[in-house]
């Protein structure tokens, strides 16, 4: 008879499920018109309604089936009994099938710590930028981020009537990543994707010193680590405090898993366990090739002006 799956594939695949059912959660809240925007330390800083009920159901969801595993999301929420209705049980199949890295197989519910994004990109889904927006499930394990799954709610939305809307993406390291084609940007060309809504000076002095070829605005880290695998972008730079453990997680485990590389300004690992503090106080730099490239270009002005 077979094993029964490795406790971190149960937990990949019922991510995977609640991931879905997440973003069915943003897609209603949006239908149904009323956002229910509350600012948080500003205006560039919202909550929504998407933003409470999705963790909502994220975090209870996950805690029902997984409850020794440290679960901690964006948002300060009262932690009354959720309803059933936001309550995802499934997991997906096709994931309980594939066996567990061998380094990963012996891991116990305590070891684990899931950072949850419910809507990475609030301010662009309340623009109607939908395709910005993604829900976030990191997997962490010793402090590293091994897993992670990324729904896109609205991937596909300028297709038509008739497209099926939504995709999820996962991965494990020493497994790979799934839900997408992997690409390369165009060789040769230096195309820096970074922030939209939280510009300032010197991250804009960083991209300059960057000298790229394009510089795309848009977002959410999760979407702008989507661009780097497809091959939109070939380095995401963020010389700012204000990405959280959240926001990278999940996509550094996806982007780690095809062989890509992600860090803060200086070149310093992110570190996932549950003491950790939530800031990435000296912002981001990753791509899916040439690494050492961009790293080797950020001038040490910059360096000197972030402090992990």
């Amino acid at each position: 008879t077979m094993a029964s799956p490795a406790l971190l594939m149960r937990v990949v695949a019922s991510a995977y499920s609640v991931a879905e059912k997440a973003a069915t959660i943003v897609r209603n809240v949006m239908s149904a018109g009323d956002l229910g925007i509350v600012e948080k330390a500003g205006p560039n800083d919202l909550q929504t309604k998407a933003d409470r009920l999705v963790q909502m159901s994220i975090c209870a969801s996950l805690a029902r089936k997984f409850p020794k595993v440290t679960i901690i999301g964006e948002e300060e929420l009262p932690t009354d009994d959720v309803t059933d209705d936001l309550i995802e049980d499934g997991h997906c199949e096709e994931i309980l099938k594939k066996p567990c890295p061998a380094q990963y197989t012996g891991i116990k519910e305590e070891e684990l710590v899931i950072w949850v994004d419910p809507l990475d990109g609030t301010k662009e889904y309340t623009e109607g930028l939908l395709d910005h927006v993604t829900v976030l499930i990191g997997i962490a394990y010793g402090g590293k981020a091994i897993a992670g799954v990324i729904n896109q709610p609205y991937y596909n939305y300028e297709a038509g009537a008739n497209a099926v809307l939504g995709r999820t993406i996962w991965g494990v390291l020493g497994m790979g990543a799934f839900g997408f084609q992997l690409t390369e940007a165009p060789a040769g060309k230096h195309i820096v994707i970074t922030t939209r809504s939280h510009s300032s000076a010197l991250v804009n002095e960083c991209i300059t010193a960057l000298n790229p070829d394009a510089v795309i605005r848009v977002g959410g880290a999760g979407n702008k680590i989507i661009q780097l695998i497809e091959g939109k972008a070939s380095a995401y730079v963020f010389a700012s405090p204000g990405c959280k453990k959240w926001d990278t997680c999940a996509p550094e485990a996806i982007l780690h898993a095809v062989g890509g590389k992600i860090t803060d300004i200086r070149g310093n690992s992110f570190q996932y366990n549950k003491e950790v503090k939530h800031m990435n106080s000296a912002g981001v730099l990753a791509t899916l090739r040439n690494y050492d490239y961009y790293a080797s270009r950020i001038p040490n002005t910059v360096k000197e002006s972030l402090v992990p």
